[in-house]
């Protein structure tokens, strides 16, 4: 086993440990938690290694790495999660490879979606990204619509060809009545998720949790957590 393989075995044993045991804490099925591991800056060599180790949903957060990556490495049988903001002229690409757009937060960015969805002939799983730290109409800090705008969102992506409305998405808030209040924040997204299944029973994921937080994540019901550092190490600077 090369160096880095047993590195990312023994971070991937860790974190599956807090999952298991957040699992357990609150009475879920270990089964009702699937990892995403986040492989931004890391190379399609660190996505195949992760393969190797039994992983098959990993995300990305920037098209100019997604697209070569998911390139590389188009032979593993993977499930690949875009979960950064996205601008309609990248739309194009992204759904050349990814199989779950997690961040959609406007009307624009359904319609575009829909219309490259369609031509490339697919079926693009779709998260409305919650802001929980915008005021009704706005978008949040790192993107996300205000709570009072995921009904009107989703049923635009549930009437949009080649779409398929998952569920939701969000990102613990730097700002507002639920920063540094991981548990809190997440609760609510499960309060809007319930909501959003009355209508649309079929959308029942919720995505939520990262390294730092996927404890509360787990605790307050998410199916999905999405995990970076704590797998594949510190990240090298962009430059």
């Amino acid at each position: 086993m090369t160096d880095r393989k047993a590195q990312l075995a023994a971070n991937l044993a860790q974190v599956e440990e807090r999952i298991a045991s957040s699992c357990a804490a609150a009475g879920r099925k270990r089964e009702e938690v699937t990892l995403i591991v986040v492989t931004k800056t890391y190379p399609a060599s660190d996505v195949r290694i992760l393969h190797e180790l039994g992983v098959r949903h990993v995300a990305e957060n920037r098209d100019q790495d997604a697209a070569p990556k998911a390139t590389a490495c188009a032979d593993l049988s993977l499930t690949w999660h875009f979960v950064g903001q996205l601008q309609t002229n990248k739309v194009r690409s992204v759904t050349s490879y990814a199989d779950v757009v997690q961040s959609v937060d406007r009307a624009k960015l359904v319609t575009a979606l829909s219309a490259a969805a369609v031509r490339g002939e697919r079926e693009l799983g779709c998260l409305v990204q919650v802001a929980l730290d915008a005021r009704s109409g706005a978008r949040g800090e790192r993107g996300g619509v205000a709570p009072d705008g995921v009904e009107e969102l989703a049923a635009a992506i549930g009437a949009a060809p080649g779409l398929r409305l998952d569920g939701l998405m969000t990102v613990a808030p730097l700002a507002g009545e639920y920063a540094g209040r991981q548990r809190a924040a997440f609760d609510r997204l499960m309060e809007i998720s319930s909501r959003l299944r009355a209508g649309h029973p079929a959308a029942n994921m919720v995505s939520a949790g990262m390294s730092g937080d996927l404890e509360d994540a787990v605790a307050a019901g998410a199916t999905h957590v999405r995990v970076g550092t704590a797998v594949l190490g510190v990240r090298p600077r962009l430059g």
